[in-house]
């Protein structure tokens, strides 16, 4: 892994404008479709029925983004005044997609699903051009410091487990990039898929 220069900065999104993290999502591409609201669905709702320009509004909301409230759902990297990368961390209970859909965070584990004081990350996105940086590894360690300083008890994670796999399949970063963060592997359910966390 490359060292990065200049240094990464890290800041709340409630902090920067939003068109900073669009630039990080691009204007074509998974994390332009995405929106980071694969995991935020609610209950019958397809994300095929969803246009991209709603997923960006909810995205928005989400983070209000610009407004400097000291509430928002995820971080924006930059090197020097460029915004490279994206890190979705909020309240597990948050995630709707997450805790009603997706199996991955409770196959064998027995865990309150609304419960607010743990926190999942979702998504670590970085820019084409400045991958392979190491400021994945800045994002993930920038959001346990994150959720400590919100007063939550715990963050988790749902990596991939290996890297050979389209680039789209990568948002959920690696089992390296969250270990390097302080983060333990506590469940394999798939063989693409572990959950890690760390007690705070």
């Amino acid at each position: 892994m490359d060292d990065v220069s200049p240094p990464v900065q890290v800041r709340p999104a409630d902090e920067v404008p939003f068109e900073d993290l669009q630039r990080v999502l691009g204007t074509r591409g998974a994390g332009h479709r995405c929106q980071c609201q694969r995991y935020r669905l609610p209950p019958g709702e397809s994300f095929a029925a969803v246009p991209v320009e709603v997923r960006a509004e909810r995205l928005r909301a989400q983070t209000d983004a610009g407004s400097g409230s000291g509430s928002t759902s995820g971080l924006v990297a930059y090197l020097g005044d460029e915004p490279v990368g994206w890190c979705a961390v909020a309240p597990r209970a948050d995630h709707d997609g997450l805790v009603r859909v997706f199996r991955v965070p409770w196959d064998g584990r027995d865990e309150d699903r609304a419960d607010r004081s743990v926190w999942a990350v979702t998504c670590l996105f970085v820019r084409a051009g400045f991958r392979r940086r190491g400021i994945s590894r800045v994002l993930a360690a920038a959001a346990v410091e994150h959720v400590r300083a919100a007063g939550g008890r715990a963050v988790e994670a749902y990596p991939i487990t290996t890297t050979r796999v389209i680039d789209e399949e990568l948002h959920v970063g690696t089992v390296p990039t969250f270990a390097a963060a302080g983060l333990v592997e506590v469940s394999r359910p798939t063989q693409r898929r572990a959950v890690m966390r760390l007690d705070l």
